[in-house]
């Protein structure tokens, strides 16, 4: 770099720092990204995390997150952000925040906390981290030391692009907060969880739960657990005891109303979006099934499914739409955007999979690090949708897994099987303890298996030998 690109570096590093006051603290600090630009980056965020993960289909329970975070919010050091709040479908346990005001509860997390206090101490942490601008201060560092952010790809970085992970929208859920964010964040729930008149004791409520239960990745997804983008130290509980004031406890917890709100919420995967048994992955919806490859890891989301070699070396990637023209068309469009950008089309076949047309190409795909991926484009058209399966792996060690990439696709046929489209998924409920049974007992009863006992102690705040108190609702999923 020569001395005048340095000077003019210095120079916007110095306009930054003259003109970034931080909205909770007050102090100047780095931050390469003005309010208007944190809104826009939120907005695209909010779009590409709907697409990736999906909205929770509830519109009471929606609502319910709804009002109370913008309740929150209001009292907040920026009540003036276009503050958006929502629960997504997945079973992961995880709450988390985006630049410009959109805050996500999953529906793991919310079927784990059990009173709307929990619930406002979670929220008003991710309040926290946004007012804080956690994330863009870290995106800022990262800029400006020409880092670049790179979202961990379910595969490897250099699949990051391939497999939907690496977009702008999406780079931000993977960042990892400081310690210091994470006690700061703490600090600012407690705050808006007493503005709101709640007791915010029931953070350490919760974060004892997490710390039980570990991170749970609710099988798997490629959404981040809890504590994987918000690491829970050691002396976080009490740093959050600390700070409570004795009056605290008159404020509200509200437990039953909380629960009366999640009662029914899906529980555990939905089956309905596509599972695995027998090694066949099936997907009810849109009544399609293939062969998972043996010892291969699947992550399924909505807008994609992810098959993951043993060794990580290589991956399956399938997405489909409503596309109107032929299989081939779709391939083709595909292959204009990868040649686009540097890929090179080395083949090209054309065949029927069970009775549906597919087109497939094969690729040779530079990377920035100058190493090269390989990949087949096999495409099939399917009523008026086009499924589009993408093998991934370098080309030295592509030949060890084409066995297994085509039989994959080789298996992709219709799902006619009605005992398989009819799934239903496990939901949320609540009974009352007679005040004599134990937990394991009431838990047991309700038909809840001996190897989910223990997530569901956490889950109630109980261990499994005790008695809860008559009258009290106890969580169980059936």
């Amino acid at each position: 770099m020569d001395r005048k690109r340095t000077a003019g570096l210095i120079l916007l590093v110095l306009a930054a720092l003259s003109c970034a006051v931080n909205p909770v603290t007050g102090k100047k600090e780095l931050m390469l990204y003005s309010e208007a630009q944190e809104i826009e980056m939120g907005k695209q965020t909010d779009q590409a995390v709907a697409a990736q993960y999906g909205i929770y289909e509830d519109a009471a329970l929606q609502g319910y997150i709804s009002k109370l975070g913008l309740a929150l919010a209001a009292k907040s050091q920026r009540p003036g952000l276009p503050w958006r709040f929502a629960v997504l479908d997945s079973p992961v346990v995880n709450a988390f925040a985006v630049p410009g005001g959109s805050v996500y509860v999953t529906r793991g997390i919310l079927a784990m906390m059990s009173s709307e206090a929990e619930l406002a101490a979670v929220i008003g942490h991710e309040i926290g981290h946004v007012n804080a601008r956690h994330s863009v201060r870290q995106m800022s560092k990262q800029q400006l030391a020409q880092i670049g952010l790179v979202a961990g790809s379910v595969v490897s970085k250099k699949f990051a692009q391939y497999a939907g992970l690496a977009s702008a929208g999406l780079q931000v859920l993977f960042l990892k907060y400081s310690r210091d964010n994470e006690h700061q964040a703490d600090a600012l729930g407690i705050d808006y969880s007493r503005a709101g008149g709640y007791d915010p004791a029931d953070m350490a409520v919760t974060f004892q739960a997490l710390q039980r239960m570990g991170d749970l990745s609710g099988g798997h997804s490629s959404l981040p657990g809890f504590l994987s983008t918000h690491p829970l130290t050691a002396d976080r509980i009490k740093n959050v005891q600390a700070m409570l004031r004795p009056g605290d406890a008159a404020l509200a917890r509200r437990p039953e109303g909380y629960l009366r709100s999640v009662e029914n919420v899906v529980y555990g995967e939905d089956p309905r979006q596509g599972y695995v048994e027998n090694g066949v992955f099936y997907h009810p919806g849109l009544r399609f099934q293939f062969a998972v490859p043996a010892g291969w890891t699947v992550q399924n989301s909505p807008a994609s499914v992810t098959l993951i070699a043993p060794d990580q070396a290589a991956g399956v990637i399938l997405r489909g739409g409503a596309f109107d023209g032929t299989a081939e068309e779709y391939a083709r469009k595909t292959a204009a955007e990868i040649t686009q950008s540097g890929g090179q089309v080395i083949d090209e076949s054309r065949t029927t999979v069970n009775g549906l047309s597919c087109f497939e190409q094969a690729y040779s795909i530079p990377q920035e690090d100058q190493t090269t991926v390989r990949m087949t484009l096999s495409c099939l058209k399917k009523g008026d949708w086009v499924y589009a399966f993408q093998a991934l792996s370098s080309p030295e060690g592509f030949p060890k897994y084409a066995t297994s990439f085509k039989a994959t696709v080789a298996s992709f046929r219709n799902l006619t099987d009605a005992a398989k489209i009819d799934r239903k998924p496990k939901r949320l409920t609540l009974v009352k303890a007679n005040g004599t049974d134990t937990l394991q007992a009431i838990l047991k009863r309700s038909g809840v298996s001996e190897k989910d006992g223990p997530v569901f102690a956490v889950i109630n705040g109980l261990e499994l030998s005790a008695v809860p108190a008559a009258g009290k609702l106890i969580k169980t999923a059936r």
